[in-house]
Protein backbone atom coordinates (compact mmCIF):
# COMPACT_ATOMS: atom_id res chain seq x y z
CA UNK A 1 0.00 0.00 0.00
CA UNK A 2 2.83 2.43 1.06
CA UNK A 3 4.39 2.20 -2.07
CA UNK A 4 1.73 4.23 -3.95
CA UNK A 5 2.41 7.08 -1.87
CA UNK A 6 4.69 9.74 -1.56
CA UNK A 7 7.58 9.51 0.92
CA UNK A 8 9.09 12.00 2.91
CA UNK A 9 12.02 11.20 4.86
CA UNK A 10 13.31 14.04 7.54
CA UNK A 11 16.13 13.14 9.46
CA UNK A 12 18.72 12.57 6.13
CA UNK A 13 22.30 13.99 6.77
CA UNK A 14 24.88 15.33 4.62
CA UNK A 15 28.61 16.90 5.88
CA UNK A 16 30.16 19.76 4.27
CA UNK A 17 33.67 20.09 4.26
CA UNK A 18 34.67 23.12 5.56
CA UNK A 19 32.38 22.37 8.98
CA UNK A 20 33.10 18.80 9.17
CA UNK A 21 37.01 20.19 9.05
CA UNK A 22 36.30 21.37 12.77
CA UNK A 23 35.09 18.73 14.30
CA UNK A 24 37.84 17.50 16.77
CA UNK A 25 38.05 14.15 18.11
CA UNK A 26 35.88 10.81 17.22
CA UNK A 27 33.21 13.21 16.32
CA UNK A 28 34.94 14.01 13.01
CA UNK A 29 35.81 10.38 12.33
CA UNK A 30 33.38 8.19 10.39
CA UNK A 31 33.65 5.47 8.14
CA UNK A 32 34.87 5.40 4.47
CA UNK A 33 31.62 4.81 3.35
CA UNK A 34 29.85 6.85 5.80
CA UNK A 35 31.57 9.63 4.39
CA UNK A 36 30.98 9.15 0.82
CA UNK A 37 27.29 9.35 1.08
CA UNK A 38 27.29 12.30 3.69
CA UNK A 39 29.44 14.51 0.86
CA UNK A 40 27.23 12.98 -1.86
CA UNK A 41 24.57 15.41 -2.44
CA UNK A 42 23.95 14.56 -5.81
CA UNK A 43 24.23 10.93 -8.06
CA UNK A 44 24.74 8.59 -5.46
CA UNK A 45 22.50 9.89 -2.72
CA UNK A 46 19.92 9.86 -5.59
CA UNK A 47 20.24 6.36 -6.51
CA UNK A 48 19.62 5.43 -3.29
CA UNK A 49 16.59 6.99 -2.91
CA UNK A 50 15.15 5.95 -5.91
CA UNK A 51 15.82 2.43 -4.96
CA UNK A 52 14.14 2.73 -1.74
CA UNK A 53 11.08 4.66 -3.31
CA UNK A 54 12.22 8.11 -1.27
CA UNK A 55 10.87 11.00 -3.03
CA UNK A 56 12.17 13.50 -0.74
CA UNK A 57 14.52 14.30 1.55
CA UNK A 58 15.04 17.26 4.60
CA UNK A 59 18.85 17.24 4.67
CA UNK A 60 20.54 18.50 7.89
CA UNK A 61 24.42 18.87 9.09
CA UNK A 62 25.22 15.85 10.86
CA UNK A 63 26.35 16.12 14.58
CA UNK A 64 27.98 17.73 15.96
CA UNK A 65 27.31 20.34 13.20
CA UNK A 66 27.41 23.80 14.45
CA UNK A 67 26.72 23.96 18.60
CA UNK A 68 31.04 23.26 19.20
CA UNK A 69 32.02 25.87 17.16
CA UNK A 70 33.78 29.05 18.72
CA UNK A 71 31.42 31.89 18.95
CA UNK A 72 34.18 33.94 17.29
CA UNK A 73 33.71 31.57 14.03
CA UNK A 74 30.66 30.10 14.53
CA UNK A 75 28.38 33.06 12.92
CA UNK A 76 30.18 33.49 9.23
CA UNK A 77 30.94 29.68 8.94
CA UNK A 78 27.55 28.85 9.39
CA UNK A 79 26.15 30.93 6.94
CA UNK A 80 28.49 29.31 4.00
CA UNK A 81 27.07 25.85 5.62
CA UNK A 82 23.74 26.98 4.71
CA UNK A 83 24.20 28.69 1.30
CA UNK A 84 26.30 26.21 0.12
CA UNK A 85 23.35 23.54 1.07
CA UNK A 86 20.77 25.96 -0.65
CA UNK A 87 22.76 25.44 -3.51
CA UNK A 88 22.73 21.69 -3.39
CA UNK A 89 18.63 22.08 -2.72
CA UNK A 90 18.04 24.37 -5.58
CA UNK A 91 20.26 21.81 -8.36
CA UNK A 92 17.42 19.09 -6.98
CA UNK A 93 14.39 21.26 -5.97
CA UNK A 94 11.69 18.48 -5.72
CA UNK A 95 13.81 15.79 -4.47
CA UNK A 96 15.77 17.80 -1.30
CA UNK A 97 14.67 20.64 1.64
CA UNK A 98 16.53 21.53 4.45
CA UNK A 99 16.84 22.29 7.84
CA UNK A 100 18.96 24.79 9.17
CA UNK A 101 22.58 24.63 10.70
CA UNK A 102 22.62 27.46 13.54
CA UNK A 103 24.95 29.20 15.32
CA UNK A 104 23.91 28.80 19.13
CA UNK A 105 27.05 30.09 20.46
CA UNK A 106 25.64 33.39 19.70
CA UNK A 107 22.16 32.79 20.33
CA UNK A 108 20.70 36.81 18.47
CA UNK A 109 22.84 35.57 15.62
CA UNK A 110 21.28 32.32 15.45
CA UNK A 111 17.42 33.70 15.13
CA UNK A 112 18.96 35.71 12.66
CA UNK A 113 20.55 32.74 10.85
CA UNK A 114 17.18 30.89 10.80
CA UNK A 115 15.08 33.96 9.76
CA UNK A 116 17.19 34.19 6.92
CA UNK A 117 17.23 30.92 6.01
CA UNK A 118 13.31 30.24 6.09
CA UNK A 119 12.38 33.52 4.30
CA UNK A 120 15.54 33.94 1.85
CA UNK A 121 17.04 30.27 1.19
CA UNK A 122 13.58 28.53 1.74
CA UNK A 123 14.59 26.32 4.17
CA UNK A 124 11.49 24.31 6.20
CA UNK A 125 13.23 24.69 10.18
CA UNK A 126 16.66 24.28 11.74
CA UNK A 127 18.45 21.11 13.47
CA UNK A 128 20.45 21.61 16.55
CA UNK A 129 22.60 18.87 17.42
CA UNK A 130 23.36 18.48 21.50
CA UNK A 131 24.63 21.12 23.81
CA UNK A 132 26.14 24.50 22.70
CA UNK A 133 29.67 23.76 24.27
CA UNK A 134 28.56 22.12 27.23
CA UNK A 135 25.18 24.06 27.58
CA UNK A 136 21.60 22.76 27.55
CA UNK A 137 19.07 24.54 25.36
CA UNK A 138 16.47 25.47 27.96
CA UNK A 139 18.39 28.58 29.27
CA UNK A 140 16.83 31.76 28.46
CA UNK A 141 19.56 33.38 26.22
CA UNK A 142 18.37 30.63 23.91
CA UNK A 143 14.80 31.55 24.04
CA UNK A 144 15.14 34.83 21.63
CA UNK A 145 15.38 31.21 18.68
CA UNK A 146 12.20 29.76 20.21
CA UNK A 147 10.50 33.22 19.95
CA UNK A 148 11.62 33.60 15.81
CA UNK A 149 10.88 29.59 15.14
CA UNK A 150 7.26 30.56 16.62
CA UNK A 151 7.00 33.42 14.33
CA UNK A 152 8.15 31.81 10.90
CA UNK A 153 6.42 28.94 11.80
CA UNK A 154 8.51 26.54 11.75
CA UNK A 155 9.88 23.55 14.31
CA UNK A 156 13.53 23.25 15.71
CA UNK A 157 14.77 19.42 15.38
CA UNK A 158 16.93 18.22 18.51
CA UNK A 159 19.88 15.74 17.74
CA UNK A 160 21.94 14.25 19.48
CA UNK A 161 25.46 14.42 19.60
CA UNK A 162 28.18 13.09 22.09
CA UNK A 163 27.33 13.49 25.69
CA UNK A 164 29.32 15.73 27.85
CA UNK A 165 32.99 14.64 28.49
CA UNK A 166 32.37 14.22 32.46
CA UNK A 167 28.95 12.63 32.09
CA UNK A 168 30.86 10.06 29.45
CA UNK A 169 33.80 9.81 31.83
CA UNK A 170 31.25 8.79 35.02
CA UNK A 171 28.65 6.93 32.51
CA UNK A 172 30.47 4.97 29.82
CA UNK A 173 33.78 5.22 29.93
CA UNK A 174 34.67 1.36 31.62
CA UNK A 175 31.78 0.27 28.69
CA UNK A 176 33.29 2.29 25.61
CA UNK A 177 35.64 0.79 24.64
CA UNK A 178 34.39 -2.51 24.11
CA UNK A 179 31.00 -1.39 22.97
CA UNK A 180 31.43 2.20 21.45
CA UNK A 181 28.07 2.54 20.78
CA UNK A 182 26.94 2.77 24.35
CA UNK A 183 28.20 6.17 23.74
CA UNK A 184 26.26 7.38 21.16
CA UNK A 185 23.44 5.69 19.63
CA UNK A 186 22.57 2.79 21.82
CA UNK A 187 22.13 4.73 24.63
CA UNK A 188 24.53 8.06 25.35
CA UNK A 189 22.76 9.93 22.81
CA UNK A 190 18.92 9.15 24.02
CA UNK A 191 19.89 10.19 27.64
CA UNK A 192 21.07 13.73 26.26
CA UNK A 193 18.74 14.38 24.07
CA UNK A 194 15.98 13.43 26.50
CA UNK A 195 17.02 15.48 29.11
CA UNK A 196 17.49 18.23 26.38
CA UNK A 197 13.66 17.82 25.73
CA UNK A 198 12.75 17.35 29.47
CA UNK A 199 14.74 20.42 30.19
CA UNK A 200 13.15 22.71 27.48
CA UNK A 201 9.42 21.50 28.77
CA UNK A 202 10.06 22.43 32.70
CA UNK A 203 12.03 25.46 31.49
CA UNK A 204 8.37 26.98 30.65
CA UNK A 205 9.24 27.74 27.00
CA UNK A 206 6.04 26.58 25.79
CA UNK A 207 3.77 28.55 28.03
CA UNK A 208 5.52 31.28 26.82
CA UNK A 209 5.59 30.26 23.13
CA UNK A 210 2.86 27.85 22.58
CA UNK A 211 2.65 27.54 18.72
CA UNK A 212 6.60 26.70 19.12
CA UNK A 213 6.95 22.92 17.46
CA UNK A 214 10.52 20.90 18.37
CA UNK A 215 10.74 17.04 16.62
CA UNK A 216 12.87 14.60 18.08
CA UNK A 217 14.14 11.60 16.24
CA UNK A 218 15.01 8.16 16.97
CA UNK A 219 10.79 7.37 18.21
CA UNK A 220 11.47 10.08 20.47
CA UNK A 221 14.45 9.09 22.51
CA UNK A 222 12.12 6.88 24.75
CA UNK A 223 9.95 10.17 26.20
CA UNK A 224 6.43 8.82 24.72
CA UNK A 225 7.05 5.51 26.45
CA UNK A 226 7.91 7.30 29.63
CA UNK A 227 4.92 10.29 29.64
CA UNK A 228 2.76 8.69 32.10
CA UNK A 229 5.42 8.45 34.74
CA UNK A 230 7.13 11.36 34.38
CA UNK A 231 3.56 13.57 34.03
CA UNK A 232 2.80 11.48 37.42
CA UNK A 233 5.51 12.41 39.28
CA UNK A 234 5.69 15.65 38.81
CA UNK A 235 2.41 16.20 39.83
CA UNK A 236 3.43 14.74 43.15
CA UNK A 237 3.03 16.74 46.17
CA UNK A 238 6.04 19.59 46.57
CA UNK A 239 5.85 20.38 42.68
CA UNK A 240 5.24 23.37 40.75
CA UNK A 241 1.91 22.54 38.69
CA UNK A 242 3.44 21.48 35.37
CA UNK A 243 1.79 19.65 32.44
CA UNK A 244 4.09 17.70 31.05
CA UNK A 245 2.49 15.33 29.02
CA UNK A 246 0.43 18.06 27.79
CA UNK A 247 3.29 20.17 26.34
CA UNK A 248 4.72 17.09 25.13
CA UNK A 249 1.84 15.71 23.15
CA UNK A 250 1.27 19.30 21.64
CA UNK A 251 4.61 20.84 20.86
CA UNK A 252 6.42 17.73 20.46
CA UNK A 253 6.48 15.53 16.93
CA UNK A 254 8.73 12.39 17.09
CA UNK A 255 10.60 10.71 13.99
CA UNK A 256 11.35 6.88 13.43
CA UNK A 257 15.15 8.19 12.39
CA UNK A 258 16.98 4.88 12.89
CA UNK A 259 14.13 2.86 15.08
CA UNK A 260 12.35 0.82 12.95
CA UNK A 261 10.31 -1.10 15.93
CA UNK A 262 6.63 -2.25 15.33
CA UNK A 263 6.03 -2.17 19.56
CA UNK A 264 7.99 1.74 20.28
CA UNK A 265 5.26 2.87 16.97
CA UNK A 266 2.21 1.45 18.39
CA UNK A 267 3.55 3.17 21.85
CA UNK A 268 4.01 6.53 20.46
CA UNK A 269 0.69 6.12 18.63
CA UNK A 270 -1.11 4.93 21.28
CA UNK A 271 0.51 8.89 23.65
CA UNK A 272 0.74 11.03 20.96
CA UNK A 273 -1.47 10.20 17.87
CA UNK A 274 -0.30 9.45 14.75
CA UNK A 275 -0.73 12.84 13.88
CA UNK A 276 2.70 13.30 15.84
CA UNK A 277 4.93 11.04 14.38
CA UNK A 278 6.66 11.46 10.69
CA UNK A 279 9.14 9.10 8.66
CA UNK A 280 12.86 9.09 8.83
CA UNK A 281 15.78 6.80 7.78
CA UNK A 282 18.74 8.73 9.38
CA UNK A 283 20.72 8.02 6.37
CA UNK A 284 23.35 7.53 5.91
CA UNK A 285 24.21 6.14 9.29
CA UNK A 286 20.95 3.56 8.84
CA UNK A 287 20.48 2.68 5.59
CA UNK A 288 17.41 3.15 3.26
CA UNK A 289 16.10 -0.40 2.59
CA UNK A 290 16.17 -1.84 6.56
CA UNK A 291 13.43 1.42 7.09
CA UNK A 292 11.71 0.55 3.65
CA UNK A 293 11.59 -3.42 4.63
CA UNK A 294 10.51 -2.47 7.84
CA UNK A 295 7.10 -0.43 6.35
CA UNK A 296 5.87 -3.56 4.32
CA UNK A 297 5.38 -5.20 7.51
CA UNK A 298 3.21 -2.74 9.24
CA UNK A 299 -0.18 -2.78 9.21
CA UNK A 300 -1.37 0.85 9.34
CA UNK A 301 -4.57 2.45 7.84
CA UNK A 302 -4.42 4.02 5.02
CA UNK A 303 -4.79 7.67 6.65
CA UNK A 304 -2.68 6.55 9.28
CA UNK A 305 0.11 5.45 6.99
CA UNK A 306 -0.26 8.48 4.42
CA UNK A 307 -0.03 10.87 7.71
CA UNK A 308 3.39 8.97 8.38
CA UNK A 309 4.55 8.72 5.23
CA UNK A 310 4.36 12.57 3.94
CA UNK A 311 0.89 14.13 5.52
CA UNK A 312 2.61 15.12 8.74
CA UNK A 313 5.90 16.06 7.35
CA UNK A 314 3.62 18.37 4.78
CA UNK A 315 1.58 19.97 7.46
CA UNK A 316 4.47 20.92 9.92
CA UNK A 317 7.17 21.76 7.26
CA UNK A 318 4.75 23.26 4.25
CA UNK A 319 6.74 20.87 1.55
Amino acid sequence: MFKKMPVIAIEEHFWDHELAAESKGSEGVRSPEHLKRLYDLSELRLKEMDEAGIDIQVLSHGAPSTQKLDASIAVDLTQRVNDRLAAAIARHPTRFAGFAALPTANPEAAARELERCVKDLGFVGAMICGLTNGMFHDDERFWCIYERAEALGVPIYFHPSFPDAGVSSVYYDKYAKEFPQVVRAAWGYTVETATQAVRLILSRVFEKHPGLNVVLGHMGETLPYQLWRIDQALKRPGHDVMHFRDHFTRNFYITCSGHFSTTALVCAMMEMSMDHIMFSVDYPFVANKPAIDWLETLQLSHTDMQKFLNGNARKLLKI
